[in-house]
């Protein structure tokens, strides 16, 4: 398993080919630090996410913001924070920036699995691309969700005001500095508005 730490020297990077974590040792790494954001994908490889800055922070907050709003007025389902970490069925746990899961599926988990890392993959899924992120990185976790089950993925890029949309079955759909985002087609009737987010 190889570690990667986002943004440290590399006298800081770790690699351990030979290391593999049960999910009860991810689980308690990321219980002993909280402080830190942690991923692992599902070829094995441990993700150490550098935190954001004022203007990226910003931009996830507005984002997250209209996607909570939309399902306080609609009542479809659960809307989930950055800090949370999904068990996708293909092995890897991943953290969006912002995921939504409809009700019934959110129902048929356990108490216990909704307390932990869902062991679910949400139907709605944003990635925000900050400073610290590399993009092929990002494709890469989408195309992740994609093949999990995410119904619908979004991945926006403020620099090059560039929207990714990934969807099931179908190509990635590339819009260049689109004004909103319809996600009708899993999220009845919620628009996503992009104009503050490229300002």
């Amino acid at each position: 398993m190889a570690i990667v730490h986002t943004n440290v020297p590399d006298a800081l990077s770790l690699d351990f080919s030979t290391l593999r974590l049960t999910d009860e040792q991810f689980d308690q790494l990321c219980i002993s630090n909280p402080e830190q954001s942690l991923e692992l994908t599902s070829e094995g490889v441990l993700i150490v996410m550098s935190p954001v800055g004022g203007e990226s922070g910003k931009r996830e907050m507005r984002l997250g913001s209209q996607l909570f709003n939309w399902n306080e007025a609609t009542e479809l389902g659960e809307v989930f924070s950055s800090s949370t970490i999904f068990k996708l069925p293909a092995g890897g746990q991943r953290s969006p920036d912002a995921a939504w899961i409809e009700n019934s599926r959110w129902a048929v988990l356990t108490s216990e699995q909704q307390k932990k890392f869902p062991p679910i993959a949400p139907d709605f899924v944003l990635e925000l691309c900050s400073e610290s992120d590399r993009l092929p990185d990002l494709q890469e976790k989408m195309l992740e969700y994609k093949a999990n089950g995410v119904r619908l993925g979004l991945l926006i890029d403020p620099k090059s005001r560039q929207v990714e949309i990934y969807r099931i079955d179908r190509d990635v759909e590339v819009l260049e500095n689109p004004g909103a985002i319809d996600c009708s087609d899993v999220l009845p009737g919620f628009i996503l508005e992009l104009q503050k987010i490229w300002n």
